[in-house]
């Protein structure tokens, strides 16, 4: 899906404050199986919360509820916001089964929570599968499905009480309220394993955390989620956008990733690098190849515009594009921190006047304007001063 097309999306979502996305059962699989790849025991004996999720639709109830018992699950309690725009349209967890029609006089349950203490064959068939739980669920043994009295809101006091009794916390939250929502699991100090745009890497909310090693990245990013489910009434943008087999229709995206404070093998996976003088001799990137690497204009740090193309041997500051967090081995690098405006992490050597941002942009583009120079790292090429892509601010480790 093209880049411009999916901002499109997912602006309408953040303008719309709908955030109505839901998650793929294979992405769910693919990440949570590397977290106990590393550690099979990650969530035995846990209490898994999933505050962002309609229980009849979520794949990430479906993916732990099928498989509560072979990773060692506590309980694992769900809970949906109301209205659910997808509610009962897309994934039918429990398709058309009659055990889940309502009793008389029971009210419209518009948010739900479902809590799971325990899984079993209970129709005898021989194997355990999502009509057992819904069986389990109509009749209340061991397992608890009501409605809930407000509105399901990650931040009302029913969600908060259910949020302190869990460990972890594993969904896709809603993009417009990412700031507020990863703050309270912080807050909370609860582990999680959760969905975002590229762009949170950079909020104030998230990067001084991931600074600070206290959150990082999860196993992938770019095209590692395939894709989200979204209702009807979205368009289907770029070409990667499609209805699947079950008619589910699904707007891809690589602009989204996973974040978290649990641990997986490949954040602890060294970078292989090739020294500064090889780059420049056999770097497949035709600005790095027979050139010299640019120094800002306004930060003692050396500029490198791809994570390949981090030289070994450089003992500075280098500037690396935001995707290198996806390698990011805490063992092998540090961060000091990122090109930005307010210059929260004291590395500016430079501060730029509105006259010279005048002047820069005048020069760069041959009319009258303002060229930010203050918001991100400046090269000066061919004799002009040129902003680059946001920076996070990096250097090696003394082994």
């Amino acid at each position: 899906m093209a880049r411009n097309a999916t901002n499109k999306l997912l602006h309408k979502a953040k303008k719309s404050k709908s955030d109505e996305f839901y998650t793929q059962f294979i992405d769910i699989q693919k990440e949570v199986e590397a977290y106990l790849e590393y550690n099979p025991d990650v969530f035995r004996g846990k209490v898994v919360y999933c505050n962002c999720d309609d229980p009849f639709e979520s794949n990430f109830f479906r993916y732990f509820v099928l498989n509560f018992d072979r990773i060692g699950l506590k309980q694992l309690i769900t809970t949906s916001y109301k209205p659910s725009p997808v509610a009962n349209t897309q994934l039918q967890l429990f398709g058309n089964d009659e055990t889940l029609t309502k009793s008389k006089g029971r009210p419209k349950v518009t948010a739900n929570k479902f809590i799971i203490n325990e899984v079993g064959d209970i129709d005898g068939d021989g194997e355990f599968s999502l009509k057992d739980v819904a069986l389990q669920l109509k009749q209340n043994k061991q397992n608890e499905w009501t409605p809930l009295q407000g509105d399901g809101d990650f931040r009302s006091d029913e969600s908060l009480s259910l949020l302190e009794q869990s460990d972890y916390v594993i969904t896709n939250p809603p993009f417009s309220l990412f700031r507020e929502y990863i703050r309270q699991l912080v807050d909370y100090d609860k582990k999680f394993l959760i969905i975002a745009n590229i762009n949170a890497i950079t909020y104030k909310e998230v990067f001084p955390l991931i600074k600070e090693n206290k959150i990082w990245l999860g196993t992938g990013m770019g095209r590692w989620i395939s894709g989200f489910i979204v209702p009807q009434s979205y368009e289907l943008y770029g070409t990667e956008a499609r209805i699947d087999e079950d008619g589910n229709r699904i707007v891809a995206t690589n602009n989204c990733l996973w974040f978290t404070n649990l641990d997986h093998g490949k954040r602890h996976q060294p970078l292989p690098l090739m020294t500064m003088s090889d780059n420049i001799k056999f770097s497949s990137h035709k600005n790095i190849k027979g050139k010299e690497y640019a120094k800002y204009d306004n930060y003692d740090a050396l500029e490198v515009p791809y994570t390949d193309s981090i030289p070994g041997d450089y003992d500075g500051v280098m500037g690396v594009p935001i995707t290198f967090l996806d390698k990011y081995n805490p063992e092998q690098f540090e961060i000091m921190g990122m090109c930005e405006n307010e210059d929260l992490y004291n590395l500016k050597t430079k501060v730029y006047t509105t006259a010279e941002c005048k002047k820069a942009y005048f020069d760069k583009f041959g009319k009258k304007g303002t060229y930010d120079l203050n918001a991100s790292g400046v090269v000066i090429r061919d004799g002009l001063l040129v902003k680059v892509y946001q920076r996070v601010l990096i250097k090696h480790k003394k082994m």
